[in-house]
C-alpha cells in the first residue's frame, strides 16, 4: 500500500451500508464512496445524521473532497451525494452505463418530461478502465455489471477495490440479479474480472448483514473470495452459479427502500422536482416490480 493511502469507513446500521472515505494523507485530497442519506419510509422524512459523520471527519482531518463516487444506483438506501457536495465540494461520479438504468426507470416512475436519461445529472460518468487521481493515488474504474447495468468498481493503487454490491463477504456470496437490467451470467463474468486481480488485493464491501449472527465485516481479499465464496469460489461453474442465483432471487423480497432509493439515486441523489404546490413527492408504481 502506498504510504499515503488512508481509508476511513462508516457503517449505517439502518441500511447495512458502508461508506468509505479514501484519501491521500500527503496531498490531503479525498473521495467519498457510497454515501447514505437517512430516510424514514413511515414519515417520508430525510435527515443527514449518517452524512454528517462523514462531513465531520473530512473537516476535522482538513481534507479536500475531489470526488463523491457511486458504485451503482443503489436500491436499498438514498445517496447523500448532493448534500455532501454542497457541504464539501467535489464531483459526483458513476459508471457510464447509468444511462441504461435511467432509461429503464424513467418509464417505471413515469419521470417528468424534462428528465434526461443520459447521465447528465452526474458531474462525471466513467468509461470502463478510465483512470483518475485522488491526490497522487491512482484510481482505475472497472465496469462490473450484473447486479445492475451501471455497476462499477474503483481500484485504488492496484491494492484496494471498492466493489459495491458485486460481491459480499465470502460467507454471504453475491448480489441479486433480478432487478430490471440485472443478469446472473453478466454478474459471474464481472466477479471473475475482479477475482483476476492480484490475490492480495483488498475488497471493500458496500454492505454486510452479519449472516449467522457473526460480527459485521467489510474487508476481504481476492484470495479469500476465490477460495471461500459460497457462490463463486473457483470450483463453481457458470451454469451452476446462474441456476443458484436465479432460484435464490425468486425467493427474495424487494428491498424496503427500493422505490424511494432508485428514483432519487438515478438523479444523482437529487429529490424529484417540486410540483405545483411547492412540495416534492416520491412515486410508488403499483404492480410493476
Amino acid at each position: 500500500m502506498s504510504s499515503n493511502t488512508q481509508i476511513k469507513t462508516f457503517f449505517d446500521q439502518q441500511t447495512f451500508t458502508y461508506t468509505h472515505v479514501i484519501y491521500d494523507s500527503k496531498a490531503k485530497e479525498a473521495a467519498i464512496i457510497d454515501s447514505v442519506l437517512d430516510y424514514d419510509p413511515k414519515s417520508g422524512r430525510t435527515n443527514t445524521v449518517a452524512a454528517d459523520q462523514v462531513v465531520d471527519f473530512i473537516q476535522k482531518s482538513d481534507l479536500a473532497v475531489k470526488w463523491i463516487l457511486e458504485t451503482h444506483v443503489h436500491a436499498d438506501h438514498l445517496s447523500a451525494a448532493p448534500y455532501l457536495k454542497d457541504k464539501l465540494g467535489g464531483q459526483i461520479g458513476i459508471g457510464s452505463k447509468i444511462n441504461v438504468v435511467q432509461g429503464v426507470f424513467k418509464d417505471v416512475f413515469n419521470a417528468e418530461s424534462g428528465f434526461k436519461s443520459d447521465g447528465s445529472q452526474f458531474d462525471k460518468v466513467f468509461d470502463d478502465e478510465e483512470t483518475f487521481k485522488i491526490g497522487e493515488l491512482n484510481v482505475k474504474v472497472l465496469h462490473t455489471p450484473g447486479h445492475t447495468p451501471a455497476c462499477v468498481s474503483y481500484i485504488v493503487e492496484n491494492e484496494h477495490a471498492f466493489i459495491g454490491d458485486t460481491l459480499f463477504m465470502p460467507d454471504a456470496g453475491t448480489a441479486r440479479c433480478d432487478f430490471p437490467g440485472g443478469d446472473a451470467t453478466v454478474l459471474f463474468q464481472s466477479v471473475k474480472r475482479l477475482l483476476s486481480l492480484e490475490e492480495s488485493t483488498k475488497l471493500y464491501m458496500c454492505h454486510d448483514y452479519g449472516p449467522n449472527g457473526r460480527d459485521y465485516k467489510y474487508i476481504t481479499t481476492v484470495k479469500e473470495q476465490r477460495e471461500q465464496n459460497i457462490h463463486v469460489k473457483d470450483s463453481i461453474a457458470l451454469d451452476d452459479f446462474v441456476q443458484m442465483r436465479t432460484e435464490r432471487d425468486a425467493t427474495l423480497d424487494m428491498p424496503v427502500l427500493i422505490l424511494p432509493s432508485v428514483q432519487v439515486n438515478m438523479r444523482a441523489g437529487q429529490l424529484p422536482p417540486a410540483e405545483g404546490n411547492g412540495k416534492q413527492y416520491l412515486k410508488i408504481p403499483l404492480n410493476v416490480l
